[in-house]
């Protein structure tokens, strides 16, 4: 079936964002492409970690700073970022208006922490290696 109904969406709740998964292979179809939706509350930053894929993200609400390999850019409603793979990446809420992105990466997409973490986050599995995160499987 080509549409993926609003019953198929999955929610995945992380500390700092929630991402609803809108297209994917686990969603019975067979698609090349995961889409979904980060949503963030007033305040929150992302963990800095990196994709091994090429990741697009455009705005639909709110406002962030996006931490893009050493450099700082502010986004609003309306901009789009093009991530780049394997470059290390933080997206920092803003304080009062919080945040909403549709983002789109090829499917199997792995995320890992560009540097060992002390402890398995919800980029990286036990081990500090890469994982395909629940919202791109």
């Amino acid at each position: 079936m080509p549409v993926i109904r609003h019953p198929q969406r999955r929610r995945t709740e992380t500390p700092n964002a929630v991402m609803t998964t809108l297209a994917s292979p686990t969603q019975g179809e067979a698609v090349g492409l995961a889409v979904w939706r980060v949503d963030m509350r007033c305040g929150q930053s992302g963990p800095l970690h990196a994709f091994d894929v090429e990741q697009v993200w455009t705005v639909l609400d709110g406002g962030a700073t996006i931490e893009l390999d050493g450099q700082s850019f502010a986004v609003e409603p309306g901009d789009t970022v093009v991530m780049p793979a394997d470059v290390p990446r933080r997206v920092h809420c803003d304080h009062d208006r919080g945040f909403a992105a549709i983002v789109a990466a090829p499917s199997g997409a792995k995320a890992y922490a560009p540097a060992a973490p002390a402890a398995p986050t919800a980029c990286t599995v036990p081990g500090g290696g890469p994982l395909v995160p629940a919202w791109v499987a």
